[in-house]
């Protein structure tokens, strides 16, 4: 029996590596694909090249960064700081990259037609909802209607972590067993985490409910 196709959007980070192990676990053939839009933080697609290399799927990283010519005003692209403190707080809009989730899972579905898949996995979780547009149900929901018509061929869009927390995602990871020192999360790219920026706040959040330790090293 040949194993169904899936497109997984794998930034690097933890929620993605989660899905990612998810899908290679329930037996689908996987093709990993990872985007450069410029963020300030690519360093996390460095370690997508070895979390791919690991589990030995197939990957590929897609400079796009030429779009910046187009939408820019993010902290994550832009020559703006990085907003520090929890994602529940207004300043953390500042991290938001227009029509970002749009344009990714666009060029993944159209990926998946090509090989194939009928399927594409992203990290969507209930912790963005409250910043990130296109991280909420209600846009998972209108993509998954528009990718079922936008080609001869339908694909779903799937979103295992749509109404959990990271809290839950880490849990579900633990629980398998995964190395989140394969991930990185910080939206500052230096050689150490900062521990400051929502993402490593929701991080250590997350690690702390679990009662794990966080094996990435961090400034703070």
């Amino acid at each position: 029996m040949t194993a169904n196709k899936a497109v997984v959007i794998f930034s690097g980070g933890m929620d993605s590596f989660t899905v990612l192990n998810m899908a290679v676990k329930q037996g689908y053939e996987i093709y990993a694909l990872s985007f450069n839009y410029g963020q300030r933080h690519k360093k996390e697609l460095d370690y997508a090249a070895r979390a791919c290399a690991n589990l030995k799927v197939q990957h590929k990283i897609i400079d796009i960064s030429a779009i910046n010519e187009l939408i820019g005003g993010s902290s994550l692209t832009s020559d703006i700081a990085v907003a520090e403190g929890h994602y529940e707080q207004e300043s953390m809009k500042s991290t938001v990259v227009p029509n970002r989730n749009m344009i990714l899972l666009s060029m993944a579905v159209g990926y998946a037609v090509s090989l194939g898949a009928n399927q594409v996995f992203y990290g969507a979780h209930s912790g963005d909802h409250a910043i990130y547009p296109d991280c909420r149900p209600e846009f998972v929901n209108k993509m998954n209607d528009v990718c079922a018509i936008a080609n001869y061929e339908a694909v779903e869009i799937v979103t295992p972590f749509l109404h959990e927390s990271k809290i839950a995602i880490l849990k579900a990871g633990l629980n398998m067993g995964l190395d989140y020192n394969l991930t990185w999360t910080c939206y500052n790219g230096r050689d150490l985490a900062c521990g400051k920026c929502g993402a490593c706040q929701e991080r250590l959040e997350a690690f702390a409910e679990n009662g794990a330790s966080d094996p990435l090293e961090y400034e703070v």
